[in-house]
C-alpha cells in the first residue's frame, strides 16, 4: 500500500481511530493514577551456635549455614512450600532472596542472609505478609534441625536483622506513559487498516445485483 492508500483507509476508518484514541487515553490516565502498592522488605540472618571458644556467634562461622539457608529457601518455593504459606495466610507474591553481600555487622560471603519482600496494596498488610513468611522460615530452620536431632546448644537460629518495612512503588510515570502511547496509537493504527481491508474484501465476495432478461436489475436472492 502506498502512503495515499493508508491515508485513504484511516479517513474511511475514522470511528476505529477514534475509539482507539479514546481507549489509549483511557490507558494513559490509569497510568497516571496507579493504584497505591507497598514492597515490605525483611533481612532474616541465620546465626551458628556460640560455644565456649567462640562466644561471638558471629565469628563461630561454619559451613552448613549457607546449605541450611538455601534448602530452607527451596522448600518454601517447592509446591508443597507454597501451599503451607498460603494456610498461614500470605495471599499473594512473595520473594525470598538469598544474600551474602555481607553488611556492617555480618563478614562478606559468610553468614547467609535472606532478604524477604512482598508487594501489597497496603503498607501494613505487606508488612504482615513478610512476618509470616519470616515464621514460616524460621519454623523450617528448627524441624531441618529436629529431623537430625541435633542438640539444642549446638543449633542453627534465625534472626531478624532488619525488621519489616513497608515503603510506597514509585514507578517512572513518563516511561510507563510513553509505553502506553506507543502501543496504543500502534495498536490503533494496524486496527483501522485490518478492518478497512477486511471490510473491503468482504464488500468484493458479496453477491451483486441480478439482472432481468429484459435489463431490469433484480436482487439475488
Amino acid at each position: 500500500m502506498s502512503p495515499r492508500d493508508v491515508a485513504e483507509a484511516l479517513l474511511r476508518r475514522w470511528y476505529v481511530l477514534l475509539l482507539g484514541l479514546v481507549l489509549t487515553a483511557a490507558g494513559a490516565w490509569q497510568v497516571l493514577h496507579p493504584a497505591p502498592r507497598y514492597l515490605s522488605s525483611a533481612v532474616v540472618v541465620l546465626k551458628p551456635p556460640a560455644t565456649g571458644n567462640q562466644p561471638n556467634q558471629l565469628t563461630n562461622l561454619q559451613p552448613p549455614l549457607a546449605t541450611l539457608s538455601y534448602g530452607v529457601i527451596q522448600q518454601l518455593e517447592s509446591p508443597a512450600g507454597r501451599a503451607e504459606l498460603t494456610a498461614a495466610g500470605v495471599r499473594g507474591g512473595y520473594r525470598l532472596i538469598p544474600r551474602n553481600s555481607g553488611t556492617s555487622a555480618t563478614p562478606q560471603y559468610l553468614i547467609p542472609s535472606v532478604q524477604v519482600q512482598a508487594e501489597r496494596a497496603g503498607g501494613a498488610e505487606a508488612d504482615t505478609a513478610v512476618r509470616r513468611v519470616i515464621d514460616v522460615y524460621a519454623r523450617h530452620v528448627v524441624a531441618v534441625q529436629d529431623a537430625q536431632r541435633v542438640a539444642p546448644r549446638l543449633r542453627i537460629t534465625a534472626s531478624v536483622l532488619v525488621a519489616p518495612s513497608a515503603a510506597a512503588v514509585q514507578g517512572v510515570r513518563s516511561r510507563a506513559l510513553a509505553g502506553t502511547a506507543l502501543l496504543g496509537l500502534t495498536g490503533t493504527f494496524l486496527a483501522a487498516l485490518w478492518w478497512d481491508r477486511y471490510a473491503r474484501r468482504r464488500m468484493r465476495n458479496s453477491p451483486g445485483p441480478v439482472r432481468h432478461p429484459e435489463g431490469v436489475p433484480v436482487t439475488a436472492s
